[in-house]
């Protein structure tokens, strides 16, 4: 499960990895992002935790172990809350965001819209760019 704003072209190196030891490998996009629909609505977590559930049950996964990265983190933990017995064995967070960011009254400790609104716009404005400029630093494997 990539982070925001990626796509599942992200993990092709520990994809490749888990590969050559043997393991089934599955990455996603989601909704918005890379190859996925680019859709203006859902985008929040239970509609993406709806969406691996779809997923999980078309792919009939089995036992599976989820791993998540930042936005990603997020709708593993909000899935696997919700996901059918026997559908998960583990799930791994990476840098993972909590499901709710953004502040508000039931989360005050969120942050401003705001933050969000910039990095909207810094994206649309310059894509490129934006990863060089994300204020935590140099971006989840953006030298890869």
């Amino acid at each position: 499960h990539h982070g925001w704003p990626l796509s599942s072209d992200d993990w092709d190196s520990q994809m490749l990895f888990f590969l050559g030891q043997g393991y089934r490998v599955i990455a996603h996009d989601r909704r918005g992002h890379g190859r996925s629909s680019q859709t203006a609505t859902g985008n929040a977590m239970d509609t993406y935790a709806a969406d691996v559930v779809a997923l999980a049950a078309a792919l009939d996964l089995r036992g599976a172990i989820h791993v998540g990265h930042s936005t990603g983190g997020g709708e593993v933990a909000r899935y696997v809350a919700r996901a059918e017995a026997g559908r998960v064995a583990k799930a791994a967070l990476i840098g993972a965001v909590t499901p709710v960011m953004v502040r508000s009254e039931a989360n005050p400790g969120g942050l401003p819209l705001e933050v969000f609104d910039g990095f909207r716009a810094a994206l649309a404005a310059n894509r490129a760019q934006f990863y060089r400029d994300v204020p935590a630093g140099p971006f989840y494997g953006f030298n890869r």
